[in-house]
C-alpha cells in the first residue's frame, strides 16, 4: 500500500500530466449524461457519441424520453449492444425523473441509485460531473486495475470496496478530476495487457512496476 504522501503525489502527477482531464461522452443536459453513462455500459463512448446525437434530436426534452416508445429507442441505440434493456432503462429513468424528482436528475447517491438502470459507478459520476460533490469516485475497469497496480487498494476487485478505500485516502476535491485521470492513463498507458511503463509519468511511485510485477 501507497502512503498518504504517495497517494498525494499520484494524484497531483496524473492531474499534471492530464489538466483537461473530463467525461469523454457528449452531452449538454443532466438528463443526457445519465443516459449516455447508461449507454456505454459494455461499449465505447466513441460509440456512445456517435449515436446520441441522432438520438437527443429526435428526443429533445425529457418529456419526450418519458413519453417515448421503447422500441423506437431501441433502433436508436442499437448499436451500442444491450440495447432493450438500456432503451427500456432510458425511457423508465425519464419517467421517473418527471414523476419523481420534477423533472430534475437528483443530487444524492440514495435517489439516483434508485432510479431504474443507475449503479453507484454511474450516481458517482453524476455527483462529480454534474453537482461537483467532493469525494466522488468512479469505479471502472481502468481505475479497478490501476488502482491495484499503484497500490492505492490492495488486492480489491469488488467496485463498491474500492470505492470505499478510495474514499478514505484520496483528496475529496480532487477525487473525480482523479478518477477521469485514471480512465486516460489506462487508456494511453496502463493497458491491461501491454502496459507502456516507460510512458508512465507514476512508475517510479506505482508499487507494481517497483516489485518487478508488471
Amino acid at each position: 500500500m501507497r502512503t498518504q504522501e504517495q497517494v498525494n503525489e499520484i494524484v497531483r502527477l496524473l492531474l499534471e500530466e492530464y489538466p483537461e482531464a473530463s467525461c469523454t461522452l457528449d452531452y449538454g443536459k443532466d438528463y443526457e449524461l445519465l443516459f449516455s453513462v447508461r449507454l456505454a455500459a459494455q461499449c465505447t463512448d466513441e460509440r456512445v457519441n456517435q449515436i446520441t446525437p441522432a438520438l437527443f434530436a429526435r428526443f429533445p426534452t425529457l418529456e419526450s424520453f418519458a413519453e417515448a416508445d421503447v422500441e423506437e429507442v431501441e433502433r436508436y441505440v442499437h448499436s451500442c449492444g444491450f440495447f432493450r434493456a438500456k432503451a427500456r432503462d432510458i425511457v423508465a429513468c425519464a419517467q421517473a425523473l418527471m414523476e419523481k424528482h420534477g423533472g430534475k436528475v437528483p443530487a444524492t447517491m440514495e435517489e439516483l441509485t434508485a432510479l431504474p438502470g443507475v449503479g453507484r459507478k454511474t450516481a458517482n459520476l453524476i455527483l462529480g460531473d454534474v453537482f461537483r460533490a467532493p469525494g466522488s469516485v468512479v469505479v471502472d475497469t481502468h481505475c479497478i486495475r490501476l488502482s491495484n497496480r499503484l497500490g492505492l487498494v490492495d488486492g480489491l476487485k469488488e467496485p463498491e470496496k474500492i470505492e470505499r478505500e478510495l474514499r478514505k485516502i484520496l483528496p475529496p476535491e480532487r477525487s473525480s478530476d482523479f478518477c477521469h485521470c485514471i480512465v486516460l492513463h489506462g487508456r494511453a498507458v496502463c493497458d491491461a495487457r501491454k502496459p507502456l511503463c516507460g510512458n508512465c509519468c507514476v512508475k517510479h511511485l506505482c508499487q507494481q512496476y517497483t516489485e518487478g510485477l508488471i
